[in-house]
């Protein structure tokens, strides 16, 4: 049996053992990034001066799908709505809301990868297409999407929150309100934001998981095969 071989039927047994285990870490993941969606991703917080107001304070927290704006003196008396993000993000500039829903459509991809992940895994658990996508291949391809995918929303969600003004026009356009000039703009992560963080790493624990019982099935599987191979010739005919 060459090596090649050796490794295959090495991978064939250990796979049943390990799917389960990385059909388990990448089902965890898929749970902590659905409910990141659901819940608030940043807050933002500006001072606000102009007409009638010199301390006020705005302050807006986002979601991926619902928001809320809270104003404090800004400019005269004090506010708090909640408002779609999508339907606030359409009439203001267009960048904030193509960031904005780059970010929901990646997140979205990465759901859908965490599941084909699953579903390989429950099929290998049954079966072993070693040689196909459906074996440990489609397993590192869909869980290394995932964690690339998942990096991606990281850097642009943070861009678009600090480095465009979607802030400072949301505001003024969701409380219809003028003469109001919002500056010294601070923003935080909230917890949907940080949630993609271990997604992202265990998806990526998914793939090292395969890769790992695939290099110690093979490896103990040499090990086997070795004393027959280092034997003496005479011993070995005999």
């Amino acid at each position: 049996m060459d090596a090649s071989q050796g490794r295959k039927n090495a991978a064939r047994r250990c796979l049943p053992l390990c799917v389960k285990d990385s059909a388990l870490l990448t089902a965890i993941s898929a749970a902590l990034l659905g409910f990141a969606m659901s819940t608030n991703w940043s807050t933002t917080t500006m001072d606000c001066t102009g007409i009638g107001t010199n301390n006020g304070s705005a302050t807006i927290t986002m979601g991926l799908f619902e928001g809320l704006v809270v104003r404090d003196s800004c400019p005269s008396f004090g506010s708090q709505n909640e408002f779609p993000v999508f339907t606030e993000l359409s009439r203001i500039t267009k960048t904030p809301m193509i960031l904005h829903g780059l970010c929901v459509c990646l997140l979205a991809l990465c759901l859908l990868c965490s599941v084909l992940s699953i579903l390989i895994s429950f099929y290998n658990s049954v079966s072993n297409p070693y040689e196909t996508f459906m074996g440990p291949i489609g397993v590192y391809v869909c869980s290394s999407t995932s964690a690339c995918l998942s990096l991606l929303v990281l850097i642009i969600f943070v861009l678009n929150i600090t480095v465009t003004t979607m802030a400072e026009e949301l505001v003024p356009s969701i409380e219809t309100i003028v003469s109001v000039v919002l500056r010294n703009k601070t923003s935080q992560m909230q917890v949907g934001y940080f949630l993609v963080i271990p997604y992202m790493v265990l998806s990526l624990g998914a793939v090292l998981l395969i890769y790992l019982y695939e290099h110690t099935a093979y490896t103990h599987r040499r090990e086997q095969e070795r004393p027959t191979e280092d034997a003496p010739k005479e011993i070995m005919m005999y």
